[in-house]
């Protein structure tokens, strides 16, 4: 994963670069010009998109110099019970990103989870355990080809990148992760409609071997149909995959759907829920939460 943590960086000052070369030949209306110094002004904002509630990462990044923050204010995975009819319940409470635009065309984001619990539910009540603490921290950069501001009539396409390396933070607490992974993500949308939009991913991610050392490639695919039944309204339906685990029990896939509603240009809530296929995903997983762009 420092491969992918280096090649975030690489990347965010290859963007940084480019639009800084470019800017002065531009004309005087063409947002390539703004950036984390030089803020992009309200009149000139795209349309509020967000990276949830969905699984599946977007194209589009934040505007230069604005923050978007969505939190996932409440969460709960509740695992299939295993072998010995152990099943498991993880809460995660206010895991936020934080994404930060420094070109018109690069983002960078912060993913913390600043509390969570894990309950392990056997058989015998005696033998339940609870342990809590302070989850994983993530470090993303995103890219966007093209799109970002083309994106209105069907027909239309929007690219990104995205790689991400994870950290742990307290390796023994039993709700961070205990090593360091990480993977790259290819966002790609497509309008299919006035009313219905499409987003892809696919993508690998380096996993920790479980009993040996170095790492193993999972592979990432997810797809999700969205509807707008209103300016505010919309929804969401998604299917998304997980390949090359070495779980014993397999694959992970899961279906989800939810709903999103804008109360203004800038504040977004949503809902919604995942339901595992396969034995190794998590049996449902409901969450409610918010997006804010300042």
């Amino acid at each position: 994963m420092r491969l992918n943590l280096g090649f975030a960086t690489a990347l965010v000052m290859v963007a940084g670069v480019s639009a800084s070369a470019s800017g002065s030949a531009l004309p005087d209306n063409s947002k390539e010009r703004f950036s984390l110094f030089d803020p992009t002004p309200d009149r000139l904002l795209r349309d509020l998109t967000t990276d949830r509630p969905d699984t599946t990462e977007s194209p589009f990044t934040v505007d230069a110099g604005r923050i978007q923050i969505e939190t996932n204010l409440f969460g709960l995975s509740r695992s299939r019970a295993d072998a010995d009819g152990t099943a498991t319940d993880t809460y995660d409470v206010a895991a936020t990103n934080f994404r930060l635009g420094l070109t018109h065309r690069s983002e960078i984001n912060v993913v913390a989870r600043p509390f969570g619990v894990v309950r392990t539910k056997p058989n015998d009540p005696a033998e339940a355990t609870r342990r809590s603490g302070v989850g994983g921290l993530d470090i993303r950069a995103k890219w966007n080809f093209w799109g970002n501001d083309a994106f209105e009539t069907p027909g239309a396409t929007a690219l990104g990148l995205l790689p991400y390396v994870n950290l742990p933070t307290d390796r023994s607490n039993g709700v961070s992760p205990e090593h360091v992974e990480g993977g790259l993500i290819v966002p790609f949308a497509v309008k299919l409609s006035d009313k219905f939009g499409l987003g892809l991913n696919t993508g690998v991610h380096l996993a920790r071997n479980a009993s040996t050392a170095g790492y193993h490639p999972e592979y990432l695919n997810s797809a999700s149909l969205s509807y707008e039944w209103s300016e505010r309204l919309g929804t969401y339906y998604e299917v998304a995959t997980r390949f090359g685990t070495r779980d014993p029990l397999g694959h992970i896939v899961m279906l989800g759907t939810g709903v999103t509603y804008k109360l203004n240009k800038n504040l977004q809530l949503d809902a919604g829920v995942n339901f595992g296929v396969t034995r190794a995903s998590d049996r449902i997983n409901p969450f409610v939460g918010l997006a804010a762009r300042f």
